[in-house]
């Protein structure tokens, strides 16, 4: 690799791989009895004040996680408003939507990709769970999304 060609921002390890699907009963049973992945738990998320393309809307989606050794799937299903999931299903259909990456300071990373130009489609802060998320518009080559999520330590949220 050459000089011209290094990162600029360094990635930590995939985390999680994330499937937006229309259903997501109909998902888990498939992928359950299917592939063997699972137990999924599944969570309702009512969002608000959540930035897409940074102008605030409001947003439910139902959410299930599993592990598959060392990554944790997630399955996505929009309920309600409009969303960048409900952008994807209009667009592509269900499928892969994005890759999770997890970072210790999303705020500095995020300040790193602005100045390469890469700003954030969709990001919301959970304070009370001690999290924050951003995805990034990274899909123009590859076709596929990056989430970059950060989960607080007791520590940080104390500060």
């Amino acid at each position: 690799m050459t000089e011209e060609q290094k990162s600029r921002v360094k990635l930590p390890p995939v985390q999680q791989v994330s499937i937006v699907v229309k259903d997501m009963d109909r998902a888990i049973e498939y992928y359950s009895s299917t592939f063997g992945i699972g137990p999924f738990r599944v969570i309702d998320i009512d969002m608000k004040g959540v930035l897409l393309r940074g102008k605030p809307v409001r947003t439910k989606i139902k959410v299930a996680f599993a592990r598959s050794g060392p990554l944790q799937i997630e399955l996505i299903q929009p309920v309600e408003g409009k969303n960048i999931y409900t952008e994807f299903l209009d667009s592509k259909g269900e499928g892969l939507h994005h890759l999770g990456f997890q970072v210790d300071d999303l705020d500095g990373m995020l300040a790193e990709l602005a100045k390469e130009g890469i700003q954030p489609v969709f990001y919301h802060s959970l304070p009370q769970l001690g999290a924050a998320f951003a995805y990034l518009n990274t899909d123009k080559i590859g076709g596929v999304m990056f989430e970059l999520i950060e989960q607080k330590t007791r520590e940080k949220r104390e500060r």
